[in-house]
Order: C-alpha cells, then structure tokens, then sequence
C-alpha cells in the first residue's frame, strides 16, 4: 500500500514535467509522422497518400546526393574531433601553467552561438579578406574559394578528374567539417579530461617500475581505460554531424546548400522541401528517414564497438 502510495506521489511531482515533454516533445513527434502520409501541403492538411512520399524518397537523385554529402561531412567530422579533442586533453592533464585558463579558452566556443560562430568562420574564408587566404599566402599557396568551390579535396589534391563519389567532400563542405571540429573541441576536451582524471594514478606507476615507455603507457593503459569515453564520443558526434544544419544554412545557403549543391546536406534538404517549396509530407518523410539512419548506425556502433570497450 504504501509503495503504491509513494508512486503516486512520486508520479504527481513528475505531471508537469511529463506533460511539458509530451506537449512540446512527444506531441510534435506524433503529429509529424501523420502528416508523412499526406500531401500536406502549405494550404494545409491535403489527400492521404500513403507511403507515397516514403517511396518518392528513394526515387530522388537529389536526396542521393544530400545523403552522401551528409556521409562526406560524418567521415571528416568524426576522426578529426576525436583525435584533435583526445590531444588537446592529453596536453591539458598534465601538469602545467595557467591550466584553468586553457579549460576556459577552449570550453568558450561550445558555449558560443552557432550563428555568431558562423558569421566569424565565413569572414575567415572570404576569398578575398579572410585570414585563411592569408595565411597560404604566407607559406606560398594559391587563395582558395573555400565556400565557392564545388569540387572534391581528392580531386583538387591530386588535381586528376574522379567520379563523383570518390572526388571527396567539396572543398566547400570540408570547410564546415573545419568549422565543426573546432566548435565541438570544447565540449569534447572536457569529456576526456573527466575518462583521463578517472584512470588510477597507480596503473602507470606501476607501468613506470616495469620499463615501460610513455608510448606504452599510453598504448596499453590511456587508450584501453579510456574507451568507454572515446565510445560515447564517438556515438554522440556520428548522431550530431547527421543533424548538421545552421552552418549549411548560415555559410553556404540558400540557395540549395552551397555551390552546385555539394553541402546540401539532409536537414538542409528537408528544411527546403517542407520550407521553400512547401512540401510538408515530404519533408516529415525524409526526417523520418534519417531517425531510422541513426537508428541504424547507432545499433551498429553498440553492437559491434562495444566489443572493444574496456572497463577497469
């Protein structure tokens, strides 16, 4: 009975927070899924057509394109934020001056707008007055049209003609991918700076008694008792870098993400059917599509990199 009781209560504490969730949360979730199935346009609620719009997805050569665009920008974004942010925390653990400076400074851009970081990262690629030009002119490399220009960093590497799929993310979209990893730095530092303070101290003492190198240290104590952190790193940067959007649309679009398209990303891509054009139910469509993407990868990451997660 009292147990009972007690759940009761504990049930009317959570009501307001339960029902804030499930208006502003679950309700929007419901409603968007129904309107998937309709032909729902901006006049309003239009003909029930079914998995018309589900099936028009895979029909959609632009969609294709925005899919590896989106594949491009997870691919570049992923192993850069992850070694850059697992360096930097190295550095930062160690015993070193004016420490809690450098946790500020690099914690400051997570906290910044994504929209002023923009604004500040497209006057830093201006062909013309951005720093980035100036500092390859320093070192004797031609300026480049970092968000103007559509073709492939593997093709503009090794200057050859590539198919399309193998030409690399535009140069374009790589520049966001920069963009992102410094962004994401400062959250990320602070996430392996907490796995690396969890490592007991007494592991590498006894490490250091056996002869074994820094390296070794590193190889065979850091990296193994600080893979459920790179773990969680991982899964949450995959799930972030899918849902792209503000730098797209503040650095390179409208109008349809970028030169030739080439940083028409998927959220981009919904925005501007369900936005611009109108198309709701097609929109909601290609956003349920890409839950059941991360869906997907997400069960593929725990399933099978979980395996080589190590605890102490």
């Amino acid at each position: 009975m009292n147990y009972r009781r007690n759940f009761f209560k504990g049930l009317l504490f959570l009501l307001p927070a339960l029902i804030i969730l499930f208006i502003f949360r679950f309700l929007p979730i419901i409603l968007a899924f129904v309107i998937s199935f309709f032909d729902w346009g901006i006049s309003g609620k239009g003909d029930f057509v079914g998995f018309k719009n589900y099936l028009q997805i895979f029909n959609d050569k632009t969609f294709y394109q925005a899919l590896l665009n989106t594949l491009w920008y997870v691919i570049t974004v992923l192993p850069g934020t992850i070694i850059i942010s697992l360096i930097i925390s190295i550095l930062l653990n160690q015993k070193i001056k004016f420490k809690g400076f450098f946790r500020t400074t690099f914690f400051l851009p997570e906290v910044t707008s994504i929209i002023a970081i923009s604004f500040v990262w497209k006057w830093i690629y201006h062909p013309q007055i951005g720093i980035a030009n100036y500092l390859l002119k320093l070192v004797g490399i031609s300026p480049l049209k970092w968000l103007e220009e559509p073709r492939g960093i593997f093709e503009i590497l090794f200057n050859i003609d590539l198919p399309k799929i193998f030409e690399g993310p535009s140069l374009a979209l790589f520049s966001l991918s920069i963009m992102t990893i410094w962004k994401s730095l400062g959250y990320n530092v602070i996430i392996f700076l907490a796995g690396l303070q969890n490592i007991p101290e007494h592991y590498y003492e006894s490490a250091k008694i056996d002869g074994a190198s820094r390296w070794q240290s590193f190889r065979y104590i850091t990296l193994p008792l600080l893979s459920p952190t790179t773990f969680y790193v991982f899964i949450m940067t995959t799930i972030t870098s899918f849902q792209v959007f503000a730098p797209v649309w503040m650095m390179t679009g409208p109008p349809a993400g970028g030169p030739l398209g080439t940083t028409n990303v998927i959220v981009y891509y919904l925005y501007d059917m369900a936005f611009n054009y109108g198309k709701y139910g097609y929109g909601t469509a290609i956003a349920f599509i890409l839950f059941l993407i991360i869906l997907f990868l997400t069960i593929v990451q725990k399933k099978y990199g979980e395996k080589n997660v190590h605890y102490e």
